[in-house]
């Protein structure tokens, strides 16, 4: 089967830095789908990894977004059956989702939104699984709650973001603070809902105190190491921070005087230490798949870049590398028409 991959970590403006090449088709584990994959995105997990996570051996496949075609699956598999449509964000330990064909755990994988098509659909999972358990697992919030409080979204406008808000503002009572730093970006978060929207590159701590808002939640998407004080001024006592970005260092001391709980949300977490919850994944993709079709959700797609291939591959990973990529880019599969 054709596949994208690459031989060394490094810059994605270097020779080679991607290339195709013939795989072999993966062999399936007792709970695995073989997806023939219609439809892949592009995240920051993508880029990072391709610059800094050279391949133990021979070349390596990322990719970690898909919707798809199920074409066989393991022996215990229960949830789907040749033929079925779905989507996911696969599982960091295995290789990904740029090929023809990609094995992945049912327990993760959720059905396709029956509206949307296999490109549209591929912008959803990775970003949507990390919004929700931002809101209902690092949070603890249940659907209905929140009523009365704030939810402040720092780096809004990207693929996390902008469903995050929509999450917030369908399921929770809360009031959404989201922030931005152009008007494209401005006009994007509006559109996902924000109830207010703010800009990151001015004083956080003057903007939110002039709405007279005291956030419980924070959500720190990117620019965490930047924000933190101003975080740690404005958050309520008792209140909640999570990050999902990569600070090189924090002073977690600050905190404490407001007894604040601290978390990271890495959507991975469930799959690469094969919890025993790690089905949770597969259920909140149903449940977003459903508010997809019954409207309550829309795309947060602002871009196809077309079929899969190494240049427009190379053009995503350059986009979403430049901090500008407002939602998220998507590509049909190899073969899409």
């Amino acid at each position: 089967m054709k596949a994208i991959g690459y031989n060394q970590a490094g810059s994605i403006m270097a020779k080679d830095a991607l290339i195709e090449f013939e795989a072999q088709t993966p062999e399936l584990g007792p709970h695995d789908l073989l997806v023939e994959v219609r439809g892949i995105s592009v995240n920051p997990v993508d880029v990072k990894v391709r610059a800094a996570m050279g391949p133990e051996k021979g070349t390596k496949v990322i990719g970690y977004d898909a919707a798809g075609v199920v074409r066989e699956v393991g022996r215990d598999v229960t949830r789907f059956n040749k033929g079925d449509d779905v989507f996911y964000a696969g599982d960091l330990t295995r290789p990904g989702t740029n090929s023809e064909c990609h094995a992945v755990d049912e327990r993760i994988v959720g059905k396709k939104p029956k509206s949307l098509g296999f490109a549209e659909a591929a912008g959803f999972p990775l970003t949507s699984i990390t919004a929700w358990e931002i809101l209902f697992d690092s949070f603890g919030l249940k659907e209905g709650e929140g009523n009365g409080e704030c939810l402040l979204v720092i780096g809004a406008a990207g693929g996390v973001g902008s469903i995050l808000i929509q999450l917030a503002k369908k399921l929770t009572g809360l009031t959404v603070i989201a922030t931005a730093s152009r008007p494209d970006t401005m006009e994007w978060v509006k559109k996902m809902g924000a109830d207010h929207v703010i800009n990151h590159r001015e004083s956080l701590v003057d903007q939110v105190k002039a709405l007279e808002l005291e956030p419980r939640y924070v959500a720190s998407l990117n620019g965490t190491q930047g924000h933190f004080p101003a975080i740690v001024e404005l958050i309520k006592p008792r209140g909640h921070i999570t990050l999902i970005d990569d600070p090189q260092s924090l002073d977690i001391t600050m905190i404490k005087t407001k007894a604040l709980s601290f978390s990271w949300e890495f959507m991975f977490t469930r799959s690469m230490y094969q919890t025993e919850d790690m089905e949770k994944q597969h259920d909140l993709l149903n449940r977003v798949s459903a508010l997809i079709d019954e409207g309550i959700l829309i795309s947060t797609v602002s871009n196809n870049l077309g079929n899969l291939n190494v240049e427009t591959l190379t053009e995503a990973h350059i986009q979403q590398e430049s901090g500008r990529v407002i939602g998220k880019n998507v590509l049909n599969g190899f073969n899409s028409h």
